[in-house]
């Protein structure tokens, strides 16, 4: 099919021509590098704009490991901040929905593509849909709504976007403007049901409270002090740096790998599953990735009673569920605004009121409701670079790793870490399967793997230190330096993960693994 840019598109949304597939040697060779082996159509664009992937719609998301993909996906080199910037009014959509897409740019012209995350004989990503040439347009300043120092774009819909035809899974929209300047835009076409799945949940509240796009976010305001930062902060702008910088580092290779397992999975969002919890219904297992910092009460609930039905959950992070959050309207839309007043938890509105909507750490009052509870493991601090030690090297997790008791990788805990405190509530039964000495802040402590069986079956697995899933691609080059992580490194997380997720997969963990063996009593002396 022929767009009405002249743009030739397959009939699996790849531009064409493409360069041909790698031959056998080629393939092996990249699978190795990468660390991923085993050891719209537009409704209101310009006419002709048409969607270019699964014709039927219905191609499902474990169906698309093989299709073609195309190695052009990336950004290239660092875009100026004004250059072309974006954002959607939705954080995830059904296949078929619509969203609208905001754009700002200095550019005369610019085009959107559509790339779809996944395996792909390891291109790792595909182009499912692209648009034609449009016209740029530079938007308005950012606004700052002074209660709460919010900082919201609210420009009007550059594009609306059709999703109807793509496939499931997580997306990456390239803004690309006729300058040769590039951002992305990341979007998850959800999944309704994630029975018999394992539910891949993504992290956009963790996003938007790191994001510094128009000079504030939950940290820092416009003086980068932390006194000054958003109280509450807005979808309703672009992310700052390269525009999905947080899915990239901290989630793209475990989508990537999950992929290439072929095992059957489902999409989604905290957010999504804070509004709806029916992908969590029968779900096998859901997997929180590389750092998921900010949770709302009733996401925590949802995933607790998903535990407690006999659904595996996986924290392939650190600092997981650390804060509670509310989620409230923006100018358009619910859900829009995600509120955190932290140590100024006295100063939220609904302190005195509703103190278990409060938005502070899990674990400090009005409402003390520590994270160990789901996750096993308490966050206890930062910054912190530690070699990974493994305890438990007979545990089924690291089977086919090779490790002994003892064996440690270099620069795997970090930059966040998480441990087993005695006296904390767990989900049940639990085993430190590593145990890693670590020196942060000039205080020594451990940073500690854990494996729980909670009295549904189900297994519980927190990782504590936040690294595990950028070294599914140590010594690749894919994010710089890699904290110094190597090869080795990446080919015993990359066979532990694929462990887990196969084993997960199958149901509740206790029906097809041994559980537990409870250690902490032996290992901290409590």
């Amino acid at each position: 099919m022929v767009p009405a840019d002249g743009v030739p598109v397959g009939d699996e949304g790849t531009v064409r021509p493409e360069p041909p597939g790698p031959d056998r040697r080629r393939f092996l060779a990249l699978c190795a590098g990468l660390g991923l082996g085993s050891a719209a159509a537009c409704t209101g664009a310009p006419a002709g704009h048409r969607p270019t992937g699964a014709r039927d719609g219905r191609l499902r998301p474990e169906g698309e490991r093989d299709a073609p993909g195309t190695a052009d996906w990336r950004l290239g080199s660092a875009c100026p901040p004004d250059a072309v910037a974006g954002y959607t009014d939705r954080v995830s959509v059904a296949p078929g929905e619509q969203c609208g897409l905001h754009v700002s740019t200095v550019a005369a012209s610019f085009r959107v593509s559509a790339f779809r995350i996944g395996w792909y004989g390891g291109r790792q990503a595909r182009l499912v849909w692209r648009s034609g040439r449009l016209p740029g347009r530079v938007q308005r300043a950012p606004y700052v709504l002074p209660a709460t120092r919010t900082v919201r774009a609210d420009w009007p819909v550059t594009l609306p976007l059709d999703s109807t035809g793509w496939p499931e899974g997580a997306y990456l929209l390239r803004l690309e403007a006729d300058t040769g300047h590039r951002r992305y835009v990341p979007l998850i076409v959800r999944s309704a049901d994630g029975a018999g799945r394992t539910v891949l949940l993504h992290a956009p509240a963790t996003w938007q409270a790191y994001n510094r796009w128009g000079g504030s976010s939950l940290y820092a305001g416009t003086s980068g002090a932390y006194a000054t930062r958003s109280l509450a902060v807005s979808f309703d702008r672009p992310y700052d740096g390269g525009g999905a910088d947080k899915f990239l580092v901290y989630e793209r290779a475990l989508v990537v790998l999950a992929e290439r397992l072929g095992i059957p999975l489902a999409y989604s969002t905290g957010v999504d599953v804070h509004r709806d919890p029916s992908v969590l219904h029968g779900a096998h297992a859901v997997v929180c990735l590389g750092h998921d910092e900010y949770w709302t009460p009733l996401q925590r609930a949802h995933v607790t009673a998903a535990r407690d039905a006999g659904t595996n959950l996986a924290f392939l992070g650190a600092n997981t569920c650390f804060r509670r959050v509310r989620l409230e309207a923006g100018e358009r839309a619910d859900d829009r605004t995600v509120v955190c007043y932290k140590s100024d938890c006295r100063a939220d509105p609904l302190y005195v009121s509703d103190p278990a909507q409060v938005t502070t750490d899990y674990r400090l009052p009005p409402a003390p409701d520590p994270e160990s509870s789901l996750t096993g493991v308490l966050y206890e601090g930062y910054p912190v670079d530690a070699p990974y030690r493994v305890r438990a090297a007979d545990h089924w997790l690291y089977d086919g790793t090779g490790v002994r008791p003892g064996d440690a990788f270099a620069h795997l805990v970090g930059v966040e870490y998480d441990r087993v405190t005695p006296g904390a509530p767990t989900p049940g039964p639990l085993e430190i399967t590593a145990h890693s000495p670590l020196v942060c802040g000039g205080r020594p402590s451990h940073s500690d793997s854990a494996y729980c069986t909670a009295p549904s079956g189900a297994g519980v697995f927190a990782t504590g230190t936040m690294r595990w899933v950028e070294a599914l691609v140590a010594g690749t080059g894919e994010l710089g330096g890699d904290h110094g992580m190597d090869a080795r490194t990446r080919a015993f997380v990359t066979r532990t993960t694929e462990n887990l997720l196969r084993t997960f997969a199958k149901g509740p963990a206790a029906r097809h693994a041994p559980p537990a063996r409870p250690d902490a009593q032996d290992v901290y002396g409590v």
